[in-house]
């Protein structure tokens, strides 16, 4: 099991950006986003069924983020608008055998990271 995240960088308040997460080694997988900010701990984000019939966002980045998937790419993307400063962290996907999870333990492969920082 492989996962791999991409599509981090720097930009301004109010900027978008679109994370990707190639995934190879799983099938019929449930897929979510978590990141984790400077000093804090790893925070659920959002979350994708395996199917792509149901998601599920933390009430901080509803409205702005959305969580998709590509299963002929094998990629999960979260698309994130309307950034905001207290978005920055280095953001992570992660792959679960339970629906719609939304905490770190019930994870069970996790991709290596991508830095997001969103500047004033």
């Amino acid at each position: 099991v492989q996962l791999q995240a991409s599509g981090g960088g720097l930009v301004q308040a109010g900027g978008s950006l679109r994370l990707s997460c190639l995934v190879s080694g799983l099938s019929k997988y449930n897929m979510g986003w978590f990141r984790r900010p400077p000093g804090k701990e790893r925070e659920f984000v959002a979350a994708i069924n395996w199917s792509a019939s149901s998601t599920y966002s933390t009430d901080s980045v509803k409205g702005r983020f959305t969580i998709s998937r590509d299963d002929a790419k094998r990629t999960v993307y979260l698309q994130m608008n309307s950034l905001k400063p207290e978005d920055t962290a280095v953001y992570y996907c992660a792959a679960s055998a339970s629906y719609l999870a939304t905490t770190t333990s019930q994870y069970s492969a996790w991709g290596q990271g991508t830095l997001v920082t969103v500047s004033s």
